[in-house]
Parts: C-alpha cells; structure tokens; sequence
C-alpha cells in the first residue's frame, strides 16, 4: 500500500490488540435468525467466555451494553474482575445513564479492582424509550467525556456545560490508570459521532466495510483529529469463522443460516437500540449492491451475519494463512485493534486462538500508551 495513503495513528508500531466478544445482550447463537436456548446470556455463560478467552491469551474483551434479556454491563464487569487474570475489560457505557461523577466513580472503582485493566466503550444511542436529535445525544456525551476527562486528570471538576454544572473535588474518582485515565473506545459513522470521536476519544472503532471505504474512513477520521491536534488509533469490530480448510469455513457459514428464518432474523435485528444507526444502515447496503450469490462482499467478508444480526455484520471467512493475510492487510492500513467475535462466541473463541492467535503481534493497549503505573 502507497505510504501516501495510509492514515496519521497514534500507535506507529505494528501491533495488534486482539479482542474477543462476550454476549451480554443475548446473541449468542449456534445458528443465525434463530432463537437458540442453550445459550442465553446468564451469568454463567457470559462469564465462562470471558475466563476462556482469558486464558486463551486474548488482550481485551468487548462487554456490550443494550436494553435486552442478559446482563447489566457494569455489573457484570464487576464480577467477572477479580476472575479475570490477564485480559482487560473493554466496558460499554451509555452516556446519559448515569450521573457522570457516580460515573466517573463506578469506573474509578472497576479500574482499581482490575489494576489498570480497564478500556471503555462509549456508546451514544439513545437510552431506552427515548427519542432525542443526533445533535442533543452527542453535545450529552461529549459533556459527560469532558466530565470523566476532568474528573481523572485535575484536583477538581469545574466544568460549566449546556447539560451538566458541577464543582467537585475528584479524590473520591481517581483511577488507577495515569497519564488521562481509561482508554476511550468510539465507534459510529455519522458526521457528529466522527466529531466526537476525533475531539474527544482514543480508538475509532469501525464496522466491516470494503478496505476502500474502511480507508477513506480513516483519512477522514485522521484529519477531523489532526483539527484539535490530536492523533487516535483505529479497531475494527469483525466475527470470525476460521478453521483448517477454506472449504470448511464456508461449507460452515452455509451451517450457521441452515435455521435461517428472515422473520425471526428481523425481530432479531431490530431488537437492538443500533438497528437503525446509519452504520447498519451501511453495511446492508454493501451487501445489497456488492455481495454474490453466497453473501461475500470481498474475497473472505462475508456479510450474511447482518441479515439477523444489527451491529457488525460481517465475518473474515478462510483457513489460517487467508485469515491471517487479511489481518495483516488491516494492519497494513493502520488498524491496530480488532474486537472480534463468533458464533458460538465460545467454540470460535478457541479455533482462533488455536489457528490464527499465535502468530499476531498481540498486545495490550493500556499498557502500550503507559496508563498502567510501574
């Protein structure tokens, strides 16, 4: 790739942090557009993940956060902290749920439980039975960044908004990550989210695209940061289905849409608080006017998951060595995060540790950008 394209990042090594995906949200499934109820998000399931991709030498792990059947993030996080040996906890939160000092707080707290091992998803979509403007959500959310911002940087709070007035001390707040405090992960497609993102956040998360169009993402996303002299780094939220053969993979994503019905998938699809984001929106574009025959929209992206899924709708489909060249690919653009995943979440969790985690440059985004005190 032409050095003249590729994006201004933050992190110039060449590096992976490899996430897994737990199911908080009651996704996980044997089969797509399908009820499957031996694997509904108990706390035992949803935990049992997060200890395998644990021990299995997964960096980070995604703990979703939606107003369906399963776990309370936060709660959730809680818990499974002091279970959870090596692996940081790449926590949702929803800005407006909280007060943001008790925010700031509860955060705080899950950090010194975890010693640093903490990294937050901050989501923007409206909260449960409400209805506001693209415009109202994200001035909220970027007050309640500027807020936590403050709250582990300065002696004080002082912060002056549209939304939010306060003046606090911040002893009872402080994390125990230094140097600004828990990473911040964004991820959203519209003009504002970009905004957001570039002014206020670490990592841009994005959605399975054509590597074209992932790329004009991310000179966009570079230039909006290098506006508020900044740099971020860039994640990419993608499933996985990898196993020995290329004729295996596929002959399994057939299997996963075996129990495929489109009225179940719908239901299932537009359950989620994203359903009708404009990143979703996107992506079942691509698949309409891109995909063949077997829903492939480029050589080993297969988009048939985001026919019953919302979020990401994509898989890399391919044995180790095509797996693994299209991660270096990504790499190649400047990607230096992936939040994967795969259904089951559990059984995926370990074919990719066994085909394809070894021989990625795996590493800890915490501890690479020094939050983590000596």
């Amino acid at each position: 790739m032409n050095n003249s394209f590729l994006p201004t990042i933050r992190t110039k090594q060449r590096v992976a942090e490899v996430s897994w995906f737990s199911a908080l949200c009651n996704d996980d499934t044997a089969y797509l557009g399908y009820v499957d109820t031996k694997r509904q998000s108990t706390y035992e399931h949803c935990s049992k993940i997060v200890k395998t991709a644990d021990k299995l030498g997964f960096k980070n792990i995604l703990l979703p956060n939606s107003y369906i059947k399963g776990q309370d993030t936060m709660i959730f996080a809680a818990a499974i902290a002091a279970q959870a040996k090596n692996i940081n906890l790449l926590t949702a939160i929803r800005c407006g749920e909280q007060h943001p000092p008790m925010l700031a707080r509860a955060i705080s707290t899950l950090d010194h439980i975890l010693k640093g091992r903490l990294t937050i998803n901050i989501i923007n979509s409206d909260l449960p039975g409400t209805k506001e403007s693209n415009e109202v959500r994200y001035e909220k959310s970027a007050e309640v960044i500027e807020i936590l911002k403050q709250a582990w940087t300065q002696e004080r709070i002082q912060y002056n908004g549209k939304y939010y007035q306060f003046d606090l001390p911040t002893d009872p707040i402080k994390p125990y990550q230094i140097n600004g405090g828990p990473l911040l992960y964004f991820g959203g497609i519209s003009d504002g989210a970009r905004e957001l993102c570039a002014k206020h956040c670490d990592v841009f998360l994005m959605w399975p695209e054509p590597e074209a169009d992932l790329a004009a993402t991310m000179q966009d996303m570079s230039q909006r940061a290098s506006k508020y002299n900044r740099t971020i780094d860039f994640g990419l939220r993608i499933h996985m289905i990898v196993r020995e053969t290329e004729a295996e993979t596929k002959a399994y994503a057939k299997k996963l849409m075996s129990k495929f019905d489109a009225k179940t998938a719908q239901e299932l699809k537009n359950r989620s608080l994203d359903a009708k984001s404009y990143g979703v929106q996107r992506q079942d574009e691509n698949r309409a006017k891109l995909a063949d025959a077997d829903d492939f929209i480029e050589p080993m992206l297969w988009t048939g998951i985001g026919r019953a899924r919302s979020g990401c709708g994509a898989a890399i489909v391919g044995n180790p060595k095509q797996v693994l060249e299209k991660m270096n690919r990504y790499m190649d653009m400047g990607f230096r995060s992936f939040v994967l995943s795969g259904y089951p979440h559990l059984e995926e969790s370990k074919y990719f540790a066994k085909y394809v985690l070894p021989h990625l440059p795996n590493v800890s985004m915490p501890v690479l950008q020094n939050r983590i005190p000596s």
